[in-house]
């Protein structure tokens, strides 16, 4: 059996299609499937369904697969455990980030690249569904992402902070005087709000409806930029996390106002995958993030804005 073999296996199962699976290995669609049905003689097992075109994998390659992963996952970590051993840590941090955290990744990934600055960070916005795929696929090094999360089974995490949900408002709007707003008030505001598909929002539905309300922005995005691309201008209010302040801030005309209920909502953090020990990529960044302090900087954040009003 060859690593390469393993890598062809790969490569089909993500494309799902011999020609495009050979491509993206850049050799022939024959030698692929040669060296498939190869891998299959060794092992004594049929690995794909094969018809007139490819049906997918049999359940013997679906576990071949998974060994797959693993097996070149630590391939790849011991050339970085060797190289990090020569020339310090390199290659490329594969990061998974959900959303709504996105606004938070330069507390982790700027510490990180000035700690080990021959390597490289590779950010993705993923849902926390293809974030654990990723994971356990191997495809990803480390994520940012909920813990609250019954798929993290198996996973390494480390919490970083926990949401704080608060009103973003027109200074001159019916709320921008209060000192704390209820939920109920907020919904009664012409709102902008992420869709219903982010769990962000399912979170902030949670809340409106506790307190027997029930939003129904007239503006839905699907990103955090677009959400405050609208803000501006003091027509439209909106539920923020605190982690977004990092980034975005405060619009002009705008302010922050806490709301009535839990002091913190759900945790977001740092999740690797299920090799142990973690590579050296993932380890380096667990490393940064336990010494970042990212809770206490965006708690500090917040305490700025909510200061700055009252004074």
């Amino acid at each position: 059996m060859q690593l390469r073999q393993l890598e062809y296996l790969v490569a089909l199962a993500r494309e799902r299609h011999f020609v495009r699976a050979a491509a993206a290995c850049y050799v022939s669609q024959p030698s692929l499937s040669a060296a498939i049905r190869r891998l299959e003689h060794e092992l004594n097992v049929p690995i794909v369904r094969r018809g007139r075109r490819y049906e997918g994998l049999t359940p013997e390659g679906e576990v071949v697969l998974a060994w797959a992963h693993r097996m070149l996952a630590e391939r790849d970590a011991l050339r970085q455990e060797l190289a990090a051993l020569r020339d310090g840590i390199t290659g490329t941090l594969r990061l998974g980030v959900v959303p709504t955290a996105l606004p938070a990744a330069t507390l982790l990934t700027t510490p990180f690249c000035d700690r080990h600055p021959h390597a490289r960070v590779s950010i993705e916005s993923l849902s926390s569904a293809d974030i654990t795929h990723g994971l356990t696929e191997f495809e990803l090094d480390a994520a940012m992402t909920y813990l609250d999360d019954d798929t993290m089974g198996g996973l390494r995490t480390l919490p970083l902070y926990e949401e704080r949900y608060m009103l973003l408002t027109p200074v001159d709007g019916p709320l921008g005087g209060a000192p704390m707003a209820a939920w109920s008030q907020a919904a009664a505001l012409p709102l902008c709000l992420l869709n219903s598909r982010m769990r962000n929002r399912r979170i902030i539905d949670e809340c409106f409806a506790a307190d027997g309300a029930a939003a129904t922005p007239a503006i839905e995005s699907d990103t955090v930029a677009g959400l405050y691309a609208h803000l501006p201008g003091g027509r439209w209010s909106s539920v923020i996390s605190h982690a977004w302040l990092h980034m975005f801030g405060v619009p002009d005309g705008m302010r922050v106002v806490p709301l009535e209920g839990p002091a913190h909502g759900p945790r977001v953090g740092l999740v690797t995958g299920p090799d142990d020990p973690p590579s050296v990529l993932a380890a380096a960044l667990l490393a940064v993030a336990r010494e970042a302090g990212v809770r206490e900087a965006l708690d500090a954040l917040l305490r700025t804005y909510l200061d700055r009003h009252d004074h």
